[in-house]
C-alpha cells in the first residue's frame, strides 16, 4: 500500500483567530515603527500625534481610585471574562488536528490495469457483517492506513464481551470471503440501542 499523507483538519471558526492574530501583528508592527522613529530623533509630539501613544499614555496614568465606580469595575470584568473565553475557544481552535488521508486499497497491477477497492467499501463490507449479529443494532466502520476500526451500537449488555469477539470474527471472515487482504480489526462499543424502555410504576 502507498504511504499515505498527513493533513489537518482547519475550523471555519480558525480563521476568526488568525485574522484576530494578524491584527495584533499589525499593531506590533506599527508601533515597533513608532519606536524606530523615536530612535532616528523624530520629535515625540509628531509620534503622538500619528499614534497617540503619549494621550493615551497620560490619559490612563492620571486616574485615580475615584476614577472607577463599582460599575466600571464590574463591566471591566464582565468584559475580560468574555474577551478570556473567546480567545481562550479561537486558541483552542487553532490547534492542528492531523489525520491520515485515506486512499484507495490496491488489489492487484498488472498490464492491463489496476484492480483497486474504495474505503467506504471496505467499511460497508465491516458494517454488514457487524449488523448481521443478532446483539448488534448498528455499526460504523472506519478504515486507515493497516487498522479497520468498528464502533458497534447494541441492544443488550448481556454477554459483551463475547458479541465484540463474535463481531470481530464476523468481520475478518466478511473480508476473507471478498477476498480483500486480512487486516487489524478493532471493535470498539459506542452506545446501547434499547428499543423498549421500561416504565416505572
Amino acid at each position: 500500500m502507498p504511504r499515505q499523507r498527513l493533513r489537518s483538519r482547519t475550523s471555519p471558526i480558525a480563521y476568526v483567530g488568525r485574522a484576530i492574530l494578524i491584527l495584533f501583528a499589525l499593531a506590533l508592527v506599527w508601533y515597533g515603527l513608532m519606536l524606530m522613529l523615536l530612535a532616528f530623533k523624530v520629535s515625540p509630539s509628531t509620534i503622538d500625534a500619528i499614534s497617540g501613544y503619549r494621550t493615551a499614555y497620560d490619559y490612563l496614568a492620571g486616574l485615580t481610585a475615584d476614577d472607577i465606580g463599582g460599575s466600571t469595575r464590574l463591566i471591566t470584568g464582565l468584559a475580560g471574562l468574555v474577551v478570556f473565553l473567546l480567545f481562550g475557544y479561537l486558541a483552542v481552535k487553532e490547534i492542528p488536528r492531523p489525520y491520515l488521508a485515506r486512499g484507495d486499497l490496491r488489489l492487484s497491477e498488472d498490464d492491463r490495469g489496476v484492480v483497486e477497492v474504495q474505503p467506504r467499501a471496505i467499511e460497508r463490507i465491516a458494517e454488514v457483517a457487524a449488523c448481521e449479529h443478532p446483539a448488534v443494532g448498528s455499526a460504523t466502520g472506519r478504515y486507515a492506513t493497516d487498522e479497520l476500526t468498528v464502533g458497534l451500537g447494541v441492544k443488550r449488555a448481556r454477554d459483551l464481551d463475547k458479541t465484540l469477539s463474535d463481531v470481530q470474527d464476523r468481520v475478518l471472515h466478511a473480508l476473507h470471503n471478498h477476498e480483500l487482504p486480512t487486516t487489524p480489526v478493532v471493535v470498539t462499543l459506542t452506545g446501547f440501542e434499547r428499543k423498549q424502555r421500561r416504565e416505572l410504576s
